[in-house]
């Protein structure tokens, strides 16, 4: 069905209690009903290259399901048990989908970012403790085999690492030079390398070898952040990950959906409100090259995918609209009915651009991976408040909490707090393998604390207003850097725009911005300033540091990576004031320990003055250490 308002939504809650739906209780069940229903359509489409014409291999939800049967059998085969961890380090791939599905039917599946670097990805295989990893062989131009085994080494609990070899994508000369020219690694860990293709071939397809019990249990961990070395893992259950794939396919997607998904398998955004909304629905997924968005010519070929694959919805992020808006929509798109877009607020002018460019509305929507994903969307059939990430899911309930003398309390209606939340994809509790990490993560044992600022307006939408731990403090003073952000992108030069607070001596901190100009615009630092200060509303929140950069730092699904840019700020700063105070030394590096944050490690450039470098950074709350 279709919603327009918050009626809408509560009357599906008014039919049954979640608990009470009929819904799959495991992996394999919640599989075997698509095939079941859907078996000759088709389920999952790969392009390892973008061009409209360049080949692509297409697995029907039966095919789809006997080489998941095939996947989960190979696993346990190899040790693993429902409580026992099959990572993988892959790009997108039908293998990528494969193992994240099997791994989940025969244990708990782990997917980890490529684009980490080795100890980054050594550290949450500890964490996971995952017995098998699956990554890619050797093969040109990726580097992924040798991060894996370079981590491997330093993660004693993996005992089997399968090996996806890219070759078979290749057509012509490609396919018969690659293999002189693959690279070579020398491999000195501990674990047994085996054949991803030749151990799957091996399993039966047409049931599994084990039993499944229909007992709810964490069938994905996903880590977070992910560049800091010190991952925090959530816990994803069965349940959880079946509300999310329920959501898509009764309000979203239906099984004539084709659906493009340029986003990575190793995030929530792809794989649970896309790919288990497709198992749920039925309808067609198309991934576009191993880097999907990032992917060499997707930006240039993209409205000619969706001539191609006659793509009636597409899943995109703020920063992917806008390349996209920045080349003319030459391919027939008459077949797309909306686009949805997450991960991070979305510009009025990108929605409005877009809207002009397509004829088609977008629909913004609001999730976290310590929720498995989803929590709220835009009405597609209904009214859009852009800027809002929309209403509360069914069977999610929202609360903004904000803490006063005699405690936390709930906000009333267009007041800011912290957004707090309760539905099935969320693990009460226990959201992270860690349990540290759970300190006072919930709000009565129920609802999980998102971190986000926000408020609920009089129609029940809600609007995400910043994060509480970006907050800017100036002296005590409270700055909400998205103030800062929403008065820069609306330069007509401005792409994207970061801001955060920058170390001070004075006031703790002061506000500073970063911003990304949109392809061929010029600008310079003191009209952007100046247009900031004419926009901004508070005269504490003005930018003490405005800087250009050729491109923001972004995760993988397009959120400007504030760390990197606090790396940056502390830098820039610290440097600055060992140069005025004569002191040979330099930042070296900024790295993040686990109890203390960011700190910044220095190296010596002559002979140093310890009680004057201790006076000197002794004035700032960012710590120090030499390198």
């Amino acid at each position: 069905m279709s919603f327009q308002n918050t009626d809408d939504l509560r009357k599906i809650e008014g039919e049954m209690p979640w608990e009470e739906r009929d819904v799959a209780k495991t992996m394999y069940e919640f599989i075997s009903r698509t095939k079941a229903a859907y078996g000759s359509r088709p389920a999952v489409t790969y392009q390892f290259f973008s061009g409209p014409k360049d080949p692509a291999e297409t697995l029907t939800w039966n095919e789809l399901h006997a080489q998941v049967t095939q996947a989960a059998n190979m696993f346990r085969a190899l040790g693993v048990g429902e409580k026992d961890v099959v990572a993988y380090l892959l790009p997108n791939a039908t293998e990528t989908v494969v193992t994240l599905l099997g791994g989940a039917v025969a244990g708990i599946v782990a997917p980890i970012n490529p684009l980490l670097e080795p100890d980054h990805i050594a550290a949450i295989l500890r964490e996971t403790g995952a017995k098998v990893l699956v990554t890619l062989k050797p093969f040109p131009k990726t580097d992924v085999a040798q991060k894996a085994a370079e981590a491997v080494k330093y993660a004693p609990n993996v005992t089997t690492v399968l090996e996806v070899d890219l070759l078979r994508y290749m057509t012509g000369l490609k396919r018969w030079i690659i293999p002189f020219i693959r690279p070579k690694i020398e491999v000195t860990h501990h674990a047994n390398h085996l054949d991803f293709h030749k151990e799957l071939a091996k399993q039966r397809s047409d049931g599994l070898e084990f039993l499944d019990p229909p007992e709810d249990r964490v069938a994905a961990y996903f880590h977070t952040g992910g560049t800091t070395g010190m991952p925090k893992v959530a816990q994803h259950k069965v349940s959880g990950m079946v509300y999310n794939g329920w959501i898509g396919d009764t309000l979203l997607f239906g099984p004539e959906d084709n659906t493009i998904c340029p986003l990575p398998l190793f995030h929530v955004f792809a794989v649970h409100v896309i790919l288990m909304a497709a198992v749920s629905s039925g309808m067609h997924v198309i991934f576009p090259t191993p880097a999907g968005y990032r992917g060499d010519g997707v930006f240039d070929n993209f409205w000619k995918l969706i001539e191609r694959w006659k793509v009636s919805f597409i899943i995109t992020v703020p920063t992917a609209l806008s390349a996209l808006m920045q080349r003319p929509v030459d391919a027939d798109v008459s077949s797309v009915r909306t686009a949805f877009s997450g991960s991070s607020p979305l510009p009025v002018e990108l929605f409005n651009r877009f809207e002009k460019a397509t004829g088609v509305e977008l629909v913004e929507g609001y999730g976290l991976t310590e929720a498995t994903c989803l929590v709220a969307c835009n009405p597609p059939d209904g009214k859009k408040k852009i800027g809002s990430v929309g209403l509360p899911l069914p069977y999610c309930e929202v609360k903004i909490l904000c803490d006063t003398p005699d405690g936390r309390k709930e906000c009333g209606v267009d007041e800011v707090g912290e957004i707090c939340i309760s539905n099935p994809g969320i693990f009460a509790g226990s959201t992270y393998t860690e349990q540290d990490k759970n300190h006072d993560l919930f709000h009565d044992d129920i609802y999980l604390r998102s971190g986000d600022l926000g408020r609920i307006d009089e129609q029940g939408y809600v609007w995400i207003t910043g994060r509480a731990k970006d907050l800017i403090i100036r002296g005590g003073h409270n700055i909400d850097p998205a103030e800062i952000e929403e008065a820069l992108a609306g330069h007509e030069a401005v792409a994207f725009a970061g801001a955060i607070g920058q170390p001070d001596a004075h006031a703790g901190e002061l506000p500073c911005a970063y911003v990304e100009l949109v392809d061929g615009a010029e600008v310079t630092i003191d009209e952007l300033m100046e247009f900031a200060r004419a926009n901004i509303h508070e005269r504490a929140a003005y930018p003490k540091h405005l800087e250009i950069l050729d491109e923001l730092p972004k995760t993988a699904v397009g959120k400007v990576f504030k760390p990197d840019l606090r790396r940056m700020a502390i830098t820039r700063i610290y440097n600055a004031a060992l140069a005025e105070a004569n002191i040979a030394a330099e930042v070296a590096v900024v790295v993040e320990d686990r109890k203390r944050g960011l700190v910044a490690q220095l190296r010596k450039t002559g002979e140093v003055d310890e009680e004057a470098l201790t006076h000197t950074l002794g004035n700032f709350t960012r710590p120090w250490e030499w390198a």
